[in-house]
């Protein structure tokens, strides 16, 4: 049995450890800073709720000493002090975080880490960069590589199209901060909320927009290779001018504590989620322009008996896959991983990758 750290108790992180523990391969030491987190959580003889401030740097040393691993589930802010704990602490360390400037600060540390150092584990950055990669491999030159994610209520019955599901502080900073993306060939940082456009999948309208983080890596392994790379966040039609009106007309982008406090008390939250992926990727193979494409939709589902919303699942499953994988030895023990290096096939053939079982899977368009 490995001993895991997860820290964070939120939607997220409470999934995580329950989906470890499950498994009887993982005992899980939960942390929080909050002891409030915990109460409802089901108790499992694997798991072990653990109160800490994560920024009491010797308190969290020895929380992570003897750790396979630590799985950071926190606050997108936190992030670095966690994967310094780790380096000291000589566990690995995998994360959920979409922001770009902890990803540099891990990747930094990873270079002189005698473990593996793992960031952006989740849905987008995450899956998505498995499945862009993935496709990307089977053409001989490539064209463009778009990306489109979104969670989004089943049900949407406000003006803003949206329930929240995920990270406010995520969500905030992701229609906040500069965007990369390649255009004609060349790494440029795109603003957020920009570039509007529609599409249908399944007889639905969306809209899609620029945000931060969900390229993760993919832009410096692509560079020099593909005309157009972009990552956008799908929302139903409307979202994104009321969001622009709320950062820029009203002044919120830097006040960013008070649009919190706004939609955490008049947005509520909904375990009736559906995560839409939508990957699109162009380049010619023998000498012919081909298109291919990937088409998902994963819906809030009962997991060990457990209502939980279609971004927990696949949030939660990806990171958990991606451990497994670490325990198997299908990745590598030492230094930076990308997420591309992930093999899509081992990951879906995995206990938890397995959360994104689709029937008609890889769409193929030529």
């Amino acid at each position: 049995m490995h001993n895991i750290a997860v820290i964070g108790a939120g939607k997220i992180g409470s999934t995580i450890a329950t989906l470890l523990a499950q498994t009887g391969d993982y005992h899980v030491t939960l942390i929080d800073k909050a002891e409030g987190q915990f109460i409802g959580l089901p108790a499992h003889p694997a798991i072990e709720f653990r109160v800490l401030e994560i920024e009491k740097a010797v308190e969290l040393d020895a929380a992570l000493a003897g750790k396979f691993a630590v799985l950071s589930a926190a606050p997108f802010h936190l992030t670095t002090r966690i994967a310094e704990a780790a380096s000291r602490a000589g566990c690995h360390y995998l994360d959920l975080t979409e922001d770009v400037a902890s990803t540099r600060v891990v990747k930094a540390l990873a270079a002189s880490a005698k473990t593996a150092f793992i960031p952006q584990c989740g849905l987008a950055p995450g899956f998505i960069s498995i499945v862009a990669h993935d496709l990307a491999r089977r053409f001989d030159t490539l064209d463009s590589v778009r990306m489109r994610v979104g969670a989004l209520p089943q049900y949407p019955s406000n003006a803003l199209n949206y329930n929240l599901t995920w990270s406010t502080d995520g969500v905030i900073n992701e229609y906040c901060e500069p965007c990369e993306a390649i255009v004609d060939g060349e790494l440029v940082d795109v603003p957020a909320l920009e570039e509007r456009e529609e599409f249908s999948f399944d007889g639905v309208t969306y809209e899609a927009f620029n945000t931060s983080g969900g390229l993760g890596t993919l832009c410096e392994t692509l560079k020099g290779k593909v005309r157009t790379l972009n990552y956008r966040t799908i929302r139903y039609p409307g979202h994104a001018a009321i969001m622009k009106a709320l950062l820029n007309d009203l002044g919120l982008r830097d006040r960013r504590h008070i649009l919190k406090e706004i939609l955490e008390n008049a947005v509520p939250g909904t375990l009736q989620d559906v995560v839409v992926i939508f990957v699109t990727v162009s380049g010619r193979r023998n000498g012919r322009l081909i298109q291919e494409t990937y088409a998902n939709k994963v819906y809030a589902r009962k997991v060990g008996g457990e209502m939980m919303s279609a971004i927990q699942i696949t949030t939660a499953s990806a990171i958990c896959a991606v451990l497994d994988m670490l325990v198997e030895g299908k990745l590598p023990h030492e230094g930076f991983i990308r997420q591309e290096d992930i093999a899509l096939d081992d990951f879906l053939a995995n206990r938890f990758g397995r959360a994104y079982a689709v029937e008609e899977g890889l769409r193929s368009v030529a």
